[in-house]
């Protein structure tokens, strides 16, 4: 029997469970999928200790993860796209990829070039496209100044390089050790904590056009005491904040397509976009994962190696 992460009840990481579990089999419009890599997220931390009962309730026994990367090894009626034996980047959305086998959407599915590496592949969605959603709803174009809060982190790391591709001088906030990676990219690195917003101002003198958020903790009022317009303002994560002030929360379901996801792949495969991985971690030990992650001081991506 394969294995799957599943909990039973809300709370904090020791409530995961790598079960044995019936192997599932895909249905009309669906594929089979051996799981190679399967990325994690802040998300789902916050889903299973209940953060998000009103808004995406569990249900009992709730599996886990949306990110992955692998082969297909059986195909349902009514899928003339793929075949046995394919290499596939992907996601679900019935909180499923954490396990060694998972039923996934034919049409959530894209062709992985190998050059794209599995964990990077198994990585990209979830935050590939909530980074994709950010730059596009603070309209970030040539000539404009935008700042990325928890600009070293999985969405961040992402974000500050589709804003640079879209013409834009980036500062990116996060800790020292990060800035040489940013620079690397052309990002402006500036240390977060006391005093940003005049250390922002220091690094943009001609002022700050637009402010993505992926961290929390007070970003978009710094955001708003900077003069950037709330339209120009997008946090994925502060979602107290922006009922409060009126700003942006676009983020992964935005993006969600599977042509967004293409085009995320294909810029890793040529080379031209960077999906950092932070540490990887066999599917036994998701919960030595969940607590790595939840440090908040990784560089990119944290995955799972069914």
């Amino acid at each position: 029997m394969p294995l799957a992460v599943q909990f039973d009840e809300y709370g904090d990481i020791d409530v995961l469970e790598v079960r044995d579990v019936p192997a599932p089999r895909p249905g009309t419009g669906e594929v089979l999928v051996r799981v190679e890599a399967a990325g994690i997220n802040p998300g789902e931390n916050s889903i299973r200790l209940g953060v998000y009962h009103e808004r995406w309730p569990a249900r009992f026994p709730s599996g886990q993860g949306s990110d992955l990367a692998g082969r297909i090894v059986g195909v349902g009626p009514d899928v003339p796209t793929w075949s046995v034996g394919d290499e596939v980047i992907g996601w679900v959305d019935a909180r499923a990829s954490h396990a060694e086998l998972v039923v996934v959407p034919a049409a959530h599915l894209v062709r992985r070039d190998p050059a794209v590496p599995w964990e990077v592949g198994g990585a990209l969605f979830v935050a590939g496209t909530t980074a994709h959603a950010a730059v596009e709803a603070v309209g970030t174009g040539p000539g404009d100044t935008v700042v990325v809060a928890g600009a070293a982190g999985g969405v961040g790391s992402l974000a500050v390089q589709l804003a640079r591709r879209a013409g834009a001088t980036v500062i990116g906030l996060a800790s020292g050790s990060n800035h040489g990676w940013l620079a690397d990219h052309g990002v402006i690195g500036v240390a977060y904590g006391d005093g940003v917003a005049d250390r922002i101002r220091a690094a943009a003198p001609g002022g700050v056009d637009a402010f993505i958020d992926t961290f929390g903790d007070g970003y978009v009022d710094v955001a708003l005491g900077l003069g950037v317009a709330t339209d120009r303002v997008d946090t994925v994560i502060d979602f107290a904040a922006a009922a409060r002030t009126g700003v942006r929360t676009a983020g992964n379901a935005e993006s969600a397509r599977a042509e967004v996801l293409d085009e995320l792949a294909k810029l890793v495969a040529a080379g031209e976009l960077d999906v950092p991985i932070a540490a990887t971690f066999p599917l036994t030990e998701v919960r030595a994962a969940y607590r790595q992650l939840m440090l908040r001081r990784t560089r990119g991506k944290i995955v799972l190696l069914p």
